[in-house]
């Protein structure tokens, strides 16, 4: 079981996909690679465009997750690396798209100065708890 916290009194995710706490209940912690904008022949999808390249960046977590028994849902951590500062509102809208944005998990966001290859506009660093019940070891 996850736990989320938005109380009163503290600025808020006012629909951005995030909570300002989470706490998780035993279970399985899965802390993943960065995600990026690749298939899975590692070509490159939205060249140029940060809202298709966050959809395959959820995509990608989503395959990872399901190869554990888990979803989106149980993410409970998400840093965030973008490159240019527009560009951050659309990388929340996407997340809205695939998260809650009542009840989305932890978030970190940090303007790089770079990522990992020249096509890469964002990249998304989940964690999350699978409930044992669900957990299920990769083949």
């Amino acid at each position: 079981m996850i736990h989320r916290s938005n109380p009163a009194g503290v600025w808020g995710p006012r629909g951005r996909g995030f909570s300002m706490g989470v706490a998780s209940a035993p279970g399985y912690t899965v802390n993943l690679t960065g995600q990026v904008a690749w298939d899975a022949e590692e070509r490159i999808v939205g060249d140029g465009d940060v809202t298709e390249q966050t959809r395959q960046c959820f995509r990608n977590i989503q395959a990872v997750l399901a190869d554990f028994g888990g979803t989106l849902e149980d993410v409970v951590s998400i840093t965030t690396y973008y490159l240019a500062p527009q560009d951050l509102a659309l990388i929340q809208q996407v997340r809205g798209e695939f998260l809650d944005p009542d009840r989305g998990p932890a978030s970190i966001s940090i303007q790089a100065a770079g990522l990992g290859h020249p096509e890469f506009l964002v990249e998304l660093v989940p964690v999350a708890v699978i409930a044992p019940d669900r957990f299920k070891a990769p083949e």
